[in-house]
């Protein structure tokens, strides 16, 4: 027989079966059931692995939508769900080294071992970015507006959008929704952070139609019950001494017209006994402009009262006066001059005001641990200021590791109160060069503890005491080894602290400040938007007069394109002897913090 080609067309057995497997289909007989049994048993294990990959993968979905529904519910605002109070704390210029500077003299100053902390170190959860919709770098307009309104603005905007619409802000939102309200701060009730949540305004420095607005003279009429802090001199008018406003119109009488209540001393303040004895709505103002910074105002506590008492008052009235109520209160606390240390360069003044807020925020904490309503604190700042470093390269050769906290321990008053204090004398001796130097030393010596003047820095202040304050400042500086890049804001990322990091578990970790915003409103359940709604439709075409008689928009003058709304230095705010008030520069005037 011949041999069969290699390449035969003999159907394979594996052919030969499916050939008869069709056979059988055809004509109805039963296949070979030893043909079929391994195919059987390959194609049902076939099967099973498949149904088992698709178990498998519905099994990991499913845990993937548990824990993302779980992370959710850990990373969102609880739902209000009963009365609560929200304090908001805002530490207005304290960046990160702010809190290094500050622990580090606390320790030295009161011999402490360097574990000790600050109790703003024991609730930190988080960081808060800055920018504004203008600027890489905010000021504070804009950057309370983010927490208010919980939107980006350009810088000088107060509560107002880059398109010059008004937006509400939680706390107007918070008192229609049946909330009692308070800002308690220690500049000018009319400075930019306080004035974002009550006022709206196209450029910050219009502080006499915010002290208007304040006190109800706007589309929502009163909505703040309580306020406390300085800036009387916009409140009064021109026609008064102490006035700094530029027209004729009395706030203080528009404000009890409108029910306030109004203290203006140390005396005033200690009758309301803590709070106990506050009839709401209540105006405090207690200095003309700006309360003294804390390393002054402490050796005149007879006259002004302090962040901590006037915070703690505050929390007293708001609470009794909401204890048959079914809604809490919304309250911002502003330790408002770490801010204007920073722009002064001064860190014995600063260092001093942070102690004051880590005071204010250790009574919050308190204040909530006991009150039986629930209530959270959330606090942060608006930006830094100074670009402050815990360092400082003196000479050209490598610098040693080392910043003294010591010089700041021996000041026993800040550069401005010296500077204040240098040209009053100046402007009522009219001294000799010799009596000028003389009271230079002295004042270097009792006021900044320092010993070690030279002449070089003697004799710049006598020739130029228009920068005295800057002057001050920097002999303090140089010795505590402590570096400032500017006497303005940076763009640092700035810390977040809270009473209870599971309630405020939305802002752990790096946020946007319009984040700490969308906290605030949905932690309260209240609806801003209505809020603006209600501000566009009842402020179109809604008209005011201004200090000249002329009619403008109740949010005044629109800024000019390019137009710088931060002003001028703070210099400005205590460099002369201005009645009255003007767009860049006065007793009163904010100059763009």
């Amino acid at each position: 027989m011949p041999a069969e080609p290699l390449l035969s067309n003999r159907p394979s057995s594996e052919n030969s079966r499916d050939l008869a497997e069709e056979d059988a289909l055809l004509t109805g007989q039963p296949t070979d059931k030893s043909d079929f049994s391994p195919r059987s048993w390959k194609f049902w294990r076939e099967i099973g692995l498949f149904v088992w990959a698709v178990v498998a993968t519905a099994l990991v979905i499913v845990l993937a939508v548990v824990y993302q529904k779980s992370q959710d519910s850990h990373n969102t605002t609880p739902s209000p769900s009963g009365k609560r109070n929200l304090i908001f704390m805002v530490s207005d210029g304290m960046g990160p080294t702010s809190l290094s500077l500050t622990r580090s003299f606390m320790q030295f100053q009161n011999g402490l071992p360097f574990s000790e902390q600050l109790v703003l170190d024991q609730h930190l959860i988080g960081q808060s970015r800055t920018r504004s919709s203008s600027s890489l770098i905010t000021d504070s307009a804009a950057g309370a507006t983010a927490f208010s309104c919980a939107q980006k603005s350009y810088n000088g905007a107060i509560s107002v959008l880059p398109n010059h619409d008004p937006c509400g802000t939680v706390l107007e939102a918070a008192k229609k929704a049946g909330y009692m309200t308070g800002l308690v701060v220690t500049t000018r009730i009319t400075d930019a952070t306080p004035a974002c949540f009550a006022a709206h305004v196209n450029n910050r420095m219009e502080e006499d139609r915010i002290a208007e607005q304040m006190v109800g003279d706007y589309p929502l009429g009163r909505v703040v019950d309580l306020m406390f802090g300085g800036g009387r001199c916009h409140f009064l008018p021109n026609s008064t001494d102490d006035s700094c406003r530029s027209d004729s119109k009395d706030i203080v009488s528009m404000a009890k017209d409108k029910g306030y209540h109004y203290v203006d001393s140390r005396k005033d303040f200690d009758n309301l006994k803590g709070g106990k004895s506050i009839d709401l709505p209540m105006l405090g103002l207690f200095a003309e402009t700006d309360i003294p910074y804390e390393i002054d105002r402490r050796n005149e506590n007879d006259v002004y009262p302090s962040l901590k008492e006037m915070a703690e008052a505050a929390m007293t009235a708001l609470s009794d006066a909401t204890r048959n109520s079914d809604k809490g209160f919304f309250l911002m606390i502003e330790g408002s001059r770490i801010d204007h240390a920073g722009h002064h360069n001064d860190p014995a003044a600063q260092v001093h005001e942070v102690l004051a807020y880590d005071a204010a925020f250790a009574s919050v904490l308190k204040f909530l641990e006991n009150d039986p309503t629930e209530g959270v604190m959330v606090s942060t700042s608006d930006h830094e200021t100074g670009g402050l470093a815990t360092a400082r390269q003196l000479h050209t050769s490598y610098p040693e590791y080392v910043w003294y906290p010591s010089p700041l321990a021996n000041a026993s008053h800040s550069a401005e109160r010296l500077a204040l204090e240098y040209n009053t004398y100046l402007e009522k001796k009219n001294p000799s060069e010799a009596e000028r130097v003389d009271y230079i030393r002295g004042s270097i010596s009792s006021g900044l503890g320092l010993t070690d003047i030279s002449d070089a820095e003697v004799a710049k202040l006598a020739s130029d005491p228009g920068t005295a304050l800057y002057q001050y400042a920097e002999m303090v500086s140089r010795r505590a080894q402590t570096g400032w890049s500017t006497h303005g804001h940076s763009a640092a990322d700035v810390n977040i602290y809270s009473s209870n990091p599971k309630l405020a578990m939305p802002l752990v970790g790096n946020h946007e400040n319009t984040e700490v915003g969308d906290f605030l409103r949905e932690y309260l359940g209240v609806d801003v938007d209505a809020v603006t709604k209600e501000l566009q439709e009842k402020g179109t075409n809604l008209m005011v007069t201004d200090a000249e008689g002329q009619q403008v928009s109740w949010m005044g003058r629109i800024p000019e394109e390019g137009e710088r709304l931060d002003g001028q230095t703070h210099l400005a705010s205590y460099g002369g002897d201005f009645k009255k008030r003007h767009w860049n520069h006065g007793r009163g005037c904010d100059c763009g913090h």
